[in-house]
């Protein structure tokens, strides 16, 4: 039996195939602080994977959703109206990025959100067809379109195959390891160029596509941020062929980035935009947001789900965006990421095992590799940069194609004497590590 029989319980009784980061069992939280069954406290860096944005247990997250729980918490919004989910869908289709009008569909979670922003493509264009890219991650949670459009094989497809048809794949412009060995801005945008003249002619032509699904930001891709010039190009691309561009928001929205979406970076306006994780602050819930124009044309009945817009996520939703107005956290984000890129830059220029640093707002990340010249990914070595910061009281996460990327999530909400303590912590597991 170990310290913590939870964990022993874990492996007794609960599949093995959903993974593990931090062999701990957490008992409560405070915003951007955890502690486990031991009474151990940790610095949280991973806000539940992106989701606990407003930190957590959160006082008046809490105070909105005992509310409506004394009110309503469930009737199925197929079955009768209620106010939480048109409310919700009014103020996500007045803060959604661009001018034109929009409406909304409420679902459960990230990958139902693929899933129905797919079949919105699909339903309205008459096409078939979405491109997405590699390095992608766009959910797991269902066996469609949010799986088959993940464009990472392993751990997500392995022995699952075949996949959906009907989802094709094309570089992303990962700029810190082109596949065309190109540097940017030199290369002239040359993962587009390959999309123009020889993906349409090669694999699908432009009047079969029905969408592109695209990051702005690839989240469990390692945080690999899209050129602004690669984005406005893409979408005058897609623009002159009638296809959608599907935003994937799910880890990037809700002011992560330094502003309410990734997308508002790119100066752009997406024709379906996705979200989920934050949008409720832990409580179940996804928006797939669009332009009226087009959801005008889906076929009643075709979409919807027993759980999708819970009355008692869609208040706390609410909540959050109160907060996130009220609070400034966009701008917050800002300034924490100015913070967050400042050490992190300081520990490039001191530590070799850094090769990248990268990010937006406070979505920030490094990727380790063993010889900045080769790039050689330092997979195990980020893996031991997580054990030591746990250790240390820090917890993190990993991410990217290779595993060796240790992405930053820690919560808007964090005091910015906390935000060092764990960049300190970061520095030190990086030394340790890089000394053996």
């Amino acid at each position: 039996m170990s310290l913590d029989p939870y964990i022993d319980m874990r492996g007794k009784y609960v599949m093995r195939g959903i993974a593990l980061y931090h062999p701990i069992t957490v008992e409560r939280g405070e915003n951007a602080v955890l502690y486990d069954v031991n009474g151990r406290r940790y610095v949280d860096f991973t806000s539940g994977v992106g989701v606990t944005t407003l930190g957590h247990a959160n006082p008046e997250l809490v105070r909105a959703a005992e509310e409506q729980l004394r009110r309503l918490w469930h009737i199925c919004f197929m079955v009768a109206n209620y106010r939480p989910y048109v409310e919700l869908a009014e103020r996500l289709a007045k803060i959604a990025p661009g001018p034109s009008e929009k409406q909304v569909l409420l679902q459960n979670s990230g990958s139902e959100a693929t899933e129905n922003a797919i079949k919105i493509a699909r339903q309205v264009t008459g096409k078939t067809v979405v491109v997405s890219y590699e390095n992608s991650f766009h959910g797991r949670g269902t066996y469609g379109f949010a799986l088959a459009a993940t464009g990472k094989y392993k751990p997500y497809k392995v022995g699952l195959e075949p996949m959906m048809p009907g989802i094709e794949f094309i570089p992303y412009p990962y700029c810190y390891r082109c596949p065309f060995k190109h540097e940017y801005p030199q290369c002239s945008l040359a993962c587009l160029d390959y999309v123009r003249k020889w993906f349409t002619y090669t694999r699908v032509p432009p009047e079969r596509i029905a969408a592109f699904i695209m990051e702005m930001i690839q989240g469990e891709g390692g945080f690999v941020v899209a050129p602004v010039d690669y984005v406005r190009e893409l979408k005058k691309f897609l623009d002159e062929h009638g296809i959608l561009l599907i935003d994937d928001e799910v880890q990037s929205g809700w002011a992560r980035t330094g502003r309410m979406w990734a997308v508002e970076h790119y100066g752009v306006e997406p024709d379906v935009m996705i979200t989920a994780k934050a949008i409720a602050n832990g409580l179940p819930l996804s928006a797939i947001v669009s332009k009226k124009e087009i959801v005008d044309k889906t076929y009643p009945g075709s979409f919807g789900g027993t759980y999708g817009g819970n009355p008692v996520s869609c208040a706390v939703a609410l909540k959050v965006i109160e907060i996130m107005l009220r609070d400034k956290l966009p701008e917050r984000a800002m300034s924490l990421g100015q913070v967050v890129r400042k050490r992190l830059n300081e520990m490039f220029e001191r530590h070799e095992l850094v090769g990248d640093v990268r990010g937006l707002g406070v979505m920030q990340a490094i990727e380790l590799v063993k010889d900045r010249k080769t790039k050689e990914p330092a997979t195990d070595e980020a893996s031991k940069v997580l054990s030591k910061a746990r250790e240390k009281g820090l917890l993190l996460l990993r991410a990217g194609i290779h595993l060796n990327v240790v992405r930053l999530l820690p919560p808007l909400t964090i005091e910015e004497e906390l935000l060092n303590e764990g960049l300190d912590i970061l520095e030190e597991s990086l030394k340790e590590v890089e000394v053996k």
